[in-house]
């Protein structure tokens, strides 16, 4: 089936002397926030080459034999290496993809990368996610003064120094899949909105298949059916979208967008192996969430991520039992 798209342009928002253009680029995060839900990052501070070195580090850990990898298994925190088991409800079927997701606290125990199979990982991926932490720290400080909150108010919800944080960057490694048709159907990431704050992505060039449904309010459940808008992939940019949590404490205000990893079938389409970095802004596990206009319950942080698995778990079974009531 064809996809539809439409072509509706990503705001580019430039951090340069961010100091001084604090409130113009405030003004921008917002309008992009209330209005698409996506945004692309220039001139944010961290090289083409930091970021190359981390996708090196990341292919590395890849090319590592599986039963290495198996070593730092995923686990219900939210952390570890997992192959082909993520479930998106839009589908119904694993994503045809593995991933090895890292944090800065309590719950990385045992679950980094030994270094006797790839030497400085640990510090490598600290160093990288440590300065992604402070571009974020910049948007949130916009976003907050764009709610009525004091500037450092989300800085403290997502304060990576403590032991029970639970922000995460995910490395991804979508594989190659193949160019002509064999009668199977693949999912690189099917059609779904991200729980956290805010994501920060990295793409590698040329290694395209992103797509998103702009604006919350004018796409079905999952983003089936709907018109897409392709997101090239430039290594220096960084695409951000807004989550399903950032959407709650602005009382619906920002939109947390569908978005999807399209799996190749068209000309055009990028078949190769595809690497990207996506990085999760998410709230300590006491963090107390609220909007401005209490609109939604107060919850804390864990009880957010507790209740947004709960809704993609019931969401996965209802499509599934729709799958099998076809069959």
């Amino acid at each position: 089936m064809t996809t539809r798209y439409i072509d509706r342009p990503i705001p580019r928002i430039s951090l340069r002397d961010f100091d001084q253009r604090i409130d113009e680029i405030t003004a921008e995060l917002v309008n992009a926030a209330e209005n698409v839900g996506f945004f692309t990052l220039i001139d944010h501070g961290i090289s083409i080459s930091d970021i190359e070195h981390m996708f090196s580090t990341a292919e590395q850990f890849f090319s590592l034999p599986d039963d290495i990898k198996a070593t730092v298994p995923w686990n219900a925190n939210n952390v570890g290496w997992e192959r082909k088991s993520q479930v998106r409800p839009s589908t119904g079927q694993p994503d045809t993809k593995e991933s090895y997701q890292l944090q800065f606290g309590e719950n990385m125990t045992n679950l980094w990368m030994d270094d006797a199979h790839l030497p400085g990982f640990k510090d490598t991926s600290l160093a990288f996610m440590h300065r992604v932490q402070e571009v974020s720290e910049r948007l949130m400080i916009c976003f907050a003064r764009g709610l009525g909150f004091a500037d450092d108010f989300f800085i403290k919800c997502h304060d990576v120094s403590r032991a029970n944080e639970q922000t995460t960057m995910r490395l991804l490694h979508y594989y190659a899949l193949p160019d002509q048709p064999d009668g199977k159907t693949y999912h690189r990431a099917g059609a779904h909105a991200d729980w956290d704050f805010l994501t920060l992505l990295f793409q590698k060039e040329g290694q395209s298949g992103l797509e998103i449904c702009p604006g919350r309010e004018v796409v079905t459940e999952f983003g089936i059916g709907d018109k897409w808008t392709r997101v090239e992939a430039h290594t220096g940019d960084i695409v951000c979208n807004i989550g399903d949590l950032l959407m709650s404490w602005s009382d619906d205000r920002f939109k947390s967008t569908f978005h999807r990893v399209k799996a190749p079938s068209e000309p055009g389409d990028y078949f190769g192996d595809r690497y990207s970095i996506a990085y999760f802004n998410q709230p300590c596990k006491d963090a107390l969430i609220q909007g401005p206009k209490k609109k939604y319950p107060l919850v804390t942080g864990e009880q957010f991520n507790t209740n947004a698995m709960k809704r993609n778990f019931a969401a996965l079974q209802e499509k599934l039992k729709v799958m099998e009531q076809v069959a």
